[in-house]
């Protein structure tokens, strides 16, 4: 009788452990499904852009735009691509204390194959134009976030600058820092 109530208690810890593992699974289940549905959504619907004043709204004006901006051959709206620097920038900046090492890693946003195929054949011109950006900037500017946006827009406006010299137009929408170290 005493081994029964034993067994029994014993049964009662596995179901607490089983339900407990169930929860656990369920839980797990339930956020990589809410982040496949979030992964898999598509994009929200385009906006529409507002009739220029005492234009008459017509229903097929929105796709007429876009006929009018790739004919004329700006890029697309939502065309955005991305371009790889292909090895991180490493540079040494003067601080008030002593110098020290940066490392960032870039890509440059796009828009449309067409300036995506130019910024590719640019890269070493970027490249050169973007470190000689970096190296006057100072460690202790860098070590804020404003440091860094400040930078980054010095960058793409001297990036946008060369690359309007050999290849027309500015090419490069922005610029993006997906790594940042400083020693």
């Amino acid at each position: 009788m005493a081994a029964e109530k034993e067994l029994e208690i014993g049964d009662g810890g596995n179901k607490k452990k089983k339900m407990i593992i169930i929860a656990a699974a369920a839980v797990v289940l339930l956020g990589g499904g809410g982040a496949a549905f979030m992964m898999m959504g598509g994009d929200p619907p385009p906006v529409a852009e507002a009739p220029a004043e005492g234009a008459p709204a017509a229903e097929g004006a929105a796709p007429a735009a876009d006929g009018a901006a790739a004919a004329a051959g700006g890029p697309e709206v939502g065309s955005a691509l991305y371009v790889g620097m292909p090895r991180p920038f490493v540079f040494n900046v003067a601080g008030a204390n002593r110098d020290r090492l940066v490392q960032i890693k870039a890509q440059l946003l796009v828009r449309g194959t067409q300036n995506e195929e130019t910024a590719k054949q640019h890269i070493p011109l970027i490249e050169s134009t973007m470190l000689r950006t970096f190296s006057k900037a100072n460690a202790d500017e860098l070590v804020t976030a404003a440091g860094k946006e400040t930078i980054k827009a010095a960058a793409l406006k001297d990036v946008q600058e060369a690359l309007k010299g050999v290849a027309g137009s500015p090419v490069v929408e922005e610029i993006l820092f997906t790594g940042f170290v400083m020693q």
